[in-house]
């Protein structure tokens, strides 16, 4: 996706609606100190741009039974497109997987993973990651406490 240059208003937006994305568009064009048309205007151009990819509520875990959370480090047998592939393809359905992210360094991916409790998570790993065929070593790190953990992005000023 190429840079898509925002004005002073187009960040406004972006931040009012990365606070609460459930804001009403009237309050929105007030917030902005535009009219309800050329706001609904904006968004839908951010949207259609792509900028803006999608709404979500945020859940806390712990109160719908997720009461664990781990990073797990993940070493393929090999650092090739084929071997990439496949891991994506197989850890794509798996719904524990939150978050997946190729990185550099001591590992190819790093993965966020939700589960009900040490038992549950135990029986994904043995199961379903540890069994993925390009795997070649796994490094967990169970999440003890999460003192930020931010979905507003800072925007730059173009």
């Amino acid at each position: 996706m190429k840079n898509i240059k925002l004005d002073a208003t187009d960040r406004k937006i972006l931040e009012l609606l990365q606070k609460n994305s459930n804001i009403t568009n009237a309050q929105l064009a007030k917030e902005i100190g535009l009219s309800p048309a050329p706001t609904l205007e904006r968004v839908n151009k951010l949207e259609n741009a792509g900028v803006i990819k999608s709404y979500h509520a945020v859940i806390d875990p712990a109160s719908v039974g997720l009461g664990v959370s781990t990073f797990v480090m993940v070493s393929l047998k090999g650092h090739n497109k084929d071997n990439i592939n496949k891991f994506n393809k197989a850890i794509h359905d798996i719904e524990e997987i939150v978050e997946c992210h190729h990185i550099t360094g001591a590992g190819d991916f790093v993965l966020k993973i939700v589960c009900s409790d040490i038992a549950a998570y135990q029986q994904l790993m043995l199961d379903k990651v540890s069994n993925i065929d390009v795997v070649d070593g796994l490094q967990s790190m169970v999440i003890l406490s999460t003192f930020k953990d931010s979905k507003v992005l800072p925007l730059p000023n173009n």
